[in-house]
């Protein structure tokens, strides 16, 4: 079976605990043919406003619609959650965790577009997918991209998104040809998703811009109280703060 690639992004009702995907839009891109799949949902969950802000997305805009798990978009996603294919989203764990809970556990391999940019562009301001549609002039070229995949491109549309997101991939695969030419460059991308990322400085605190590699040396201490007293420490910083202590 030819191997298909599955760029995806969701919407929902907001980013806690109890809440649901609202949207999936993904686009399926095999050897010879191209899918597309963009559908709302009706959720028992109500949208928080501090979501309606991000995404506009508004209860009347989900009014008859089926549920997540009822719907083609999410059937079809279901065939195709085999361990030939690939998974691509920017912050693979928030979409990934939503979608668990409509009863999806991906059996894909996965490639976090967010993590592979923070491990090949490490200096950059930032790594959201918004920052990157501007920094690398993506927006430029999402109406072409558009019009090949025939997808008509609406307000506040998660296929807007993937768009994106489709055009980040090849510049991120281009990216990791040149920083790793003997590599399969699709097969380093999913490594790199399972790589934890050493974080070289403080973006945040009193030590920020100083390197975790000075603050080691100056005050080992502040690193061994965030790693025992910060419970939301992710795991990049843990591992880069143990590596910066062991080092």
């Amino acid at each position: 079976m030819a191997k298909k690639y599955v760029i995806l992004d969701t919407e929902t009702t907001g980013v806690g605990e109890n809440d649901r995907v609202i949207q999936l839009g993904y686009v399926v891109l095999g050897a010879k043919d191209v899918e597309v799949h963009n559908e709302f949902y009706s959720s028992d969950v109500p949208i928080s406003f501090g979501a309606m802000e991000v995404h506009g997305i508004t209860p009347d805009m989900l009014e008859n619609k089926p549920a997540c798990r009822d719907s083609v978009a999410y059937k079809r996603l279901c065939e195709l959650n085999v361990s030939e294919n690939y998974m691509i989203i920017h912050n693979a764990p928030f979409d990934l965790g939503m979608l668990e809970k409509e009863g999806f556990n991906t059996q894909m391999k996965v490639i976090d577009t967010l993590r592979v940019a923070k491990h090949i562009l490490p200096d950059e301001d930032a790594h959201r997918l918004q920052y990157f549609r501007y920094k690398m002039a993506l927006y430029k070229d999402e109406q072409k991209e558009a019009d090949a995949l025939g997808v008509v491109v609406k307000a506040h549309d998660a296929i807007g998104d993937v768009l994106v997101l489709k055009l980040l991939l090849t510049k991120l695969r281009e990216a990791v040809s040149a920083a790793y030419p003997s590599e399969n460059p699709v097969e380093k991308m999913v490594d790199l998703t399972n790589t934890p990322i050493l974080v070289k400085s403080f973006r945040f605190g009193k030590y920020k811009g100083k390197t975790l590699q000075e603050v080691a040396a100056s005050d080992a201490g502040y690193l061994r109280w965030m790693l025992t007293s910060m419970e939301n420490l992710d795991e990049d910083m843990r591992y880069s703060i143990n590596n910066a202590l062991g080092a």
